[in-house]
């Protein structure tokens, strides 16, 4: 067990490069853009494309300050039928129990190390994982969103419990996640840069499409503790994750497409599913106090730690 204080506190909005969520309340709240067309003269003199793009429905209403998007379930559903083979699975000799599933022990995310589609040297990696676990050596499995870690992408995606929130401005789209306040930036752009130095979430490039989707393109994720899964499946540098984020037509869930192809660690793309609700949360975040250590001696992951200070 890690012992330690959580705390959630409301937050002041990241800063507004672009003057949007100043001049609409905030985080491009569409009620207040639509009202304030719906005024007239007294409404702002100019709106840019992409806000009266958001006001005519043609592109999906993600960003408010006063929703949120909250997971269903905690692991990657299987894609649609015929699309391609889904994610990697619990290897079926150690059955997963968790939280939901009602009394009894709960059992670590143990990975299916004899999927045909992983390369050899991935496979031998996530059994010395599993091999740690099940020996006893590690108390728990690496978990980024237990021990504070980035998830990368598309782990980022699985974070449980807490919710995660958009804003959307012409020329950035912000995903921000309750949880340690994590940002993920996608740029509004068709092309990625010519060099991209490898970072936790990468280079994430976007556009809209259909007026109901948010298709996000990213490569350059570096490869340190960073895993597709809680089964810790690793990945290379050549990881390209291409994902869906489709809104439902009444507006009340969200559903990420998530397609990821590495040739170094894969024999073929997996295709992966998320969903989230909308859920009526204020923006939030939760700061854990960085006083959470192995009280109980489990040999638990550290905690990350700077190699310098940032001011």
């Amino acid at each position: 067990m890690r012992i330690g204080t959580c705390l959630p506190r409301a937050s002041a909005l990241p800063r507004d490069p672009f003057g949007v969520l100043r001049r609409y309340a905030s985080a491009v709240a569409l009620g207040a853009v639509a009202a304030a067309v719906a005024t007239g003269p007294s409404a702002p003199a100019q709106l840019s494309v992409q806000e009266k793009a958001l006001v005519e429905n043609k592109i999906p209403h993600l960003a408010s300050a006063t929703f949120a998007w909250l997971a269903l379930g905690v692991d990657w559903l299987d894609p649609p039928p015929g699309l391609g083979r889904g994610p990697i699975r619990q290897d079926p000799a150690y059955p997963f129990h968790g939280n939901r599933d009602g009394p009894g022990q709960v059992t670590p995310h143990i990975g299916n190390t004899k999927d045909p589609v992983l390369k050899p040297w991935a496979a031998r990696q996530m059994q010395d994982s599993n091999d740690e676990v099940l020996s006893g050596k590690r108390g728990l499995p690496f978990s980024a969103q237990s021990f504070w870690y980035p998830g990368g992408v598309p782990e980022q995606l699985l974070t449980p419990a807490q919710p995660f929130y958009f804003i959307q401005t012409p020329k950035e789209v912000w995903m921000i996640w309750e949880s340690d306040h994590m940002v993920r930036r996608i740029y509004m752009t068709d092309q990625h840069s010519e060099s991209v130095r490898p970072s936790w979430f990468g280079e994430s490039i976007g556009h809209y499409e259909g007026g109901d989707t948010l298709v996000v393109d990213t490569i350059g994720l570096q490869v340190h503790n960073s895993f597709l899964d809680w089964f810790r499946t690793p990945h290379s540098e050549k990881l390209h994750v291409i994902e869906r984020f489709k809104l439902s037509a009444d507006g009340g869930t969200l559903e990420a497409l998530v397609k990821v192809d590495d040739p170094d660690t894969l024999n073929e793309p997996l295709y992966m599913m998320r969903r989230w609700r909308k859920a009526p949360n204020l923006l939030l975040e939760m700061v854990c106090a960085e006083n959470n250590e192995d009280r109980f001696g489990k040999n638990l992951f550290p905690i990350p730690q700077a190699e310098r200070p940032d001011f």
